[in-house]
């Protein structure tokens, strides 16, 4: 195929009469509900000492939007437009309410898509190897290996070196990674960190590959200690190693480069172990953070991936897979059927993420990105301390910004803000969109709530085992 689109660095309106629906709407998501019940984790009752119950989001059949057939004489009156016109504006409305309270998950919703609209009208299907035309015509590809391009300069492998493609979601680029590894080293052993992203270990379902869980430092990041003789215990077996830039819950930077040195120490030369990266949100990030350590292929990694719908801020689920071209032909066969070949793991693929994700890369560029990145640090940074001068205890590792505190005793103060919890902790992500004004609103409504959940002898929980004895500001710690 030729070249990519080359990426350089520089509603409908609703008809009014169509209204059917009669009074006040509120937003189901905000409105107060009963919670759901609390039940064991994973549905069953653990004795372990570590075992904790999850609180479950509600059932969606109970607010499903049923589908029923139009009328008989529909095409007359035009009833099920009309209704359909107030559902939708009605659940407009519902998103611009929750979007005014997120911020606990990784979505950059500071975006305006407005000069794509026009091409809405297609079906666009990137299906099988992007860099390989199908018989099917109505394609982005030229969009996507232009994409493609630009991270391959970003994570600095040659353009005749790599092979990847625009996923479906941050989950499919690791489950690709992995899948690339464990086809290169069909022996080998699976090591992740605790604080790995579940679909790591969901991978290792899949694939029935054997998985070596590593312990982590209380920063989030994998404790090479505990790497160490795990890999040891197994020198007689190949390696595939998630590396984690940036976790899921604590924002914890993996250190590539150690990572690699243990392997080496433990007797894994380069080609007894394949590396893939986890850059879910952070891949995007830390190549514009000064003294991070940098994600490259000119280390000895085999795969990256990132998602394109988290800092990049598109409007659907989709992400990057980059790895090595020479690893590629493990999976890749010919499909007639398709007049291409395909090593990716879904069939067909949204043909419209190419075009937002290049449409983002060339408006803001590298330049763009470092100024999204500084405004996102130099956010956290201020929320961290916030909270530490309102005696809240939390935690914000150097390279990210995310920042985790003490879990907020009240779970319909969890949704409102739509917190991402884990134990006793939960988090903010301090993505572009938020702003000081929309972080301040939200530290004035915690610590207002805070007076009130704790009173008399109930005192704010112990988090030092999550976050450390330093960033604790419980009784025991102040």
């Amino acid at each position: 195929m030729a070249g990519g689109a080359e990426i350089k660095a520089p509603s409908p309106n609703v008809n009014g009469k169509a209204e059917i629906l009669k009074g006040n709407f509120e937003p189901p998501a905000i409105e107060v509900e009963p919670l759901p019940p609390v039940v064991p984790e994973n549905g069953v009752e653990k004795p372990s000492e570590k075992s904790r119950n999850i609180v479950l989001g509600r059932n969606v059949h109970s607010t499903c939007l049923t589908i029923t057939e139009p009328e008989v004489n529909d095409e007359v009156t035009g009833d099920k437009e009309a209704q359909m016109a107030g559902v939708l504006a009605r659940y407009r409305k519902n998103l611009m309410e929750r979007t005014k309270y997120h911020l606990g998950y990784p979505y950059n919703l500071d975006f305006d898509y407005g000069a794509l609209a026009q091409l809405q009208h297609f079906s666009i299907n990137n299906l099988g190897d992007p860099f390989i035309e199908s018989n099917y015509g109505v394609h982005s590809r030229q969009f996507e290996v232009g994409v493609l391009d630009w991270f391959a300069r970003l994570w600095e492998i040659e353009k005749d070196e790599y092979w990847g493609y625009i996923t479906n979601c941050g989950t499919e680029g690791n489950l690709h990674g992995i899948l690339v590894g464990r086809e290169v080293f069909p022996d080998g052993i699976l090591y992740a960190s605790r604080e790995s992203h579940y679909s790591v270990f969901k991978a290792a379902r899949m694939y029935r590959m054997e998985c070596v869980k590593v312990d982590t430092l209380v920063s989030g990041e994998i404790d090479c200690s505990d790497l160490r003789p795990k890999l040891l215990a197994n020198k007689d077996k190949p390696a595939i190693l998630n590396v984690n830039i940036g976790t899921t819950v604590k924002g914890a930077v993996d250190d590539l480069d150690v990572v690699i040195q243990t392997l080496e120490e433990c007797g894994f030369s380069h080609d007894r172990f394949y590396i893939h990266c986890d850059g879910a949100l952070f891949g995007l990030m830390m190549p514009f953070v000064k003294r991070a350590p940098k994600v490259s292929f000119k280390k000895p990694i085999g795969s990256v991936s990132v998602s394109g719908h988290k800092f990049v801020g598109c409007p659907m689920p989709c992400g990057v897979q980059i790895t090595r071209m020479e690893h590629i032909n493990v999976l890749s066969s010919n499909v007639e059927y398709l007049a291409s070949r395909d090593a990716t793991i879904m069939g067909s693929r949204n043909g419209h993420a190419p075009l937002f994700l290049w449409y983002t890369l060339n408006r803001k560029g590298y330049k763009g990105f470092q100024k999204d990145v500084q405004k996102c640090l130099r956010n956290a940074h201020y929320l961290k301390d916030r909270l530490h001068e309102a005696g809240i205890s939390a935690m914000l590792n150097e390279l990210s910004s995310t920042v985790v505190f003490e879990r907020p005793r009240d779970e319909e103060f969890v949704r409102r803000w739509q917190l991402a919890c884990e134990g006793n902790i939960a988090h903010v992500v301090v993505m572009p969109n938020v702003t000081i004004e929309k972080l301040d609103f939200f530290l004035n409504e915690l610590v207002e709530k805070r007076s009130t959940w704790y009173q008399g002898n109930v005192q704010p929980p112990c988090i030092a085992a999550e976050i450390g004895k330093a960033n604790c500001v419980c009784a025991l710690h102040k």
